[in-house]
């Protein structure tokens, strides 16, 4: 594939698939590039010895002239700007490959190349960077003879992040999922760039995703002073309460989920009475439920969020089960790189110019109205665009609703 002049592709086929890209080599060239793919060359060391090598985000491999035999070139060069600075040059007509990180290994050499990079760039003209919102907007928005005359760049990143975390939370995809495994401490770390929980499920033998609920049978304090004899809680050198450890999470831990789940070890069913209110709050009975409680009644396991921790803690019959953590991100966690879908990008620009203008002094009424409607508008119609809707999925889900329901 080769990239019209002016147009917004700059990866051709190769470097888009295969993350790679060759250059062909002068008598004793020294300088290759810049490359041209959409990701920057990420540059730790040259010697496969150094620590530092595996922050390398791609592998660089040579094959001598007239050969295709690829090996990785391991001799001194630097990297700066996406271009390659070779130390001594290499000879006339040496090829030399550029191969991003791949999951499944490089296409040169011993296809040792692995990571994700290319994977990460796959997709990604669906996207634009939120630095380049930035500098768009600089262009488009501000100026003699526009509404804003202006501006300092800074304000502008100020209200675009200000906008992504807006949006995050209800209008662009920020969910995203970690698969974990569920250790014998029963807590798992939250993600570095949590906000907020969507959803939490355990994944069966068949790959089933099985809904793990919140509960309020029990909680994880929040602070575990430890007290003296009457009650009060001692303080250490500094003044501080002295910190124990919570006597309700061992419980927990290490109670008799089955019965709560009304069921024995051996599964039989039994009578439990979980909130202690007689029959009917809570009682299950051999195949028959009585006033059940739809919170409790369930099998799947309990999560809880132990603010104190900042970890999610689990039930202990989800002790080594392989769960899908479903979260919430703000869209900020990579700074200026934040990839801001193009779909939303004018109820952005809209955002950016409401904010600006309606903390501005001096302003008239009108124009702020008429920028708040229009801020609303395009983000209403960037939500319905993001909503992904297929009216041949939709009309899939309605077929079943007229059946009839039988006793």
């Amino acid at each position: 594939m080769s990239t019209p002049n002016g147009g917004l592709i700059t990866e051709n086929n190769r470097q888009y698939y295969a993350g790679a890209q060759s250059f062909l080599s002068t008598a004793n060239q020294t300088v290759f590039g810049p490359t041209t793919f959409d990701t920057n060359l990420v540059f730790g060391g040259y010697n496969p010895t150094n620590p530092d090598y595996a922050t390398n985000n791609y592998k660089l491999y040579t094959a001598a002239p007239g050969q295709q035999v690829y090996t990785e070139y391991t001799d001194e060069y630097t990297v700066s700007g996406n271009t390659i600075t070779i130390d001594g040059g290499l000879d006339l007509g040496t090829s030399v490959v550029v191969q991003l990180k791949s999951q499944t290994g490089g296409d040169y050499g011993n296809r040792d190349a692995y990571g994700n990079t290319v994977e990460e760039n796959w997709g990604s003209y669906s996207y634009t960077k939120l630095n380049d919102v930035v500098s768009n907007f600089m262009v488009a928005y501000v100026g003699a003879g526009k509404l804003v005359s202006d501006v300092k760049r800074t304000d502008v990143v100020f209200f675009a992040k200000r906008a992504m975390q807006e949006f995050s939370y209800d209008t662009l995809k920020s969910v995203k999922s970690q698969e974990l495994t569920i250790p014998p401490s029963l807590s798992i770390a939250m993600p570095q760039d949590y906000v907020n929980y969507v959803n939490m499920s355990w994944i069966d033998s068949s790959g089933i995703k099985h809904i793990i609920y919140p509960t309020t049978l029990t909680s994880n304090p929040t602070a575990i002073p430890l007290q003296d004899d009457n009650g009060i809680p001692v303080q250490d050198g500094t003044g501080e309460n002295i910190q124990g450890t919570s006597i309700t999470e061992q419980r927990w831990d290490t109670n008799g989920i089955g019965v709560i789940n009304n069921q024995l070890e051996d599964g039989s069913p039994v009578w439990a009475d979980v909130y202690g209110g007689g029959f009917g709050q809570g009682f299950a009975w051999q195949s028959g439920f009585y006033g059940i409680q739809p919170e409790v009644s369930q099998v799947n396991g309990w999560f809880t969020i132990n603010e104190r921790e900042n970890t999610f803690s689990f039930s202990n019959d989800l002790v080594d089960r392989l769960i899908i953590l479903e979260y919430i991100s703000d869209g900020l966690a990579y700074d200026l790189d934040t990839r801001v879908p193009k779909m939303a990008e004018e109820a952005i620009y809209a955002y950016i110019l409401h904010a600006i203008v309606s903390t501005r002094i001096n302003q008239p009424e009108y124009l702020v109205q008429r920028l708040r409607q229009e801020k609303s508008a395009k983000l209403r119609n960037a939500k319905i665009r993001l909503s992904n809707i297929k009216l041949s999925e939709f009309v899939q889900v309605m077929r079943g609703k007229s059946k009839w329901i039988k006793s």
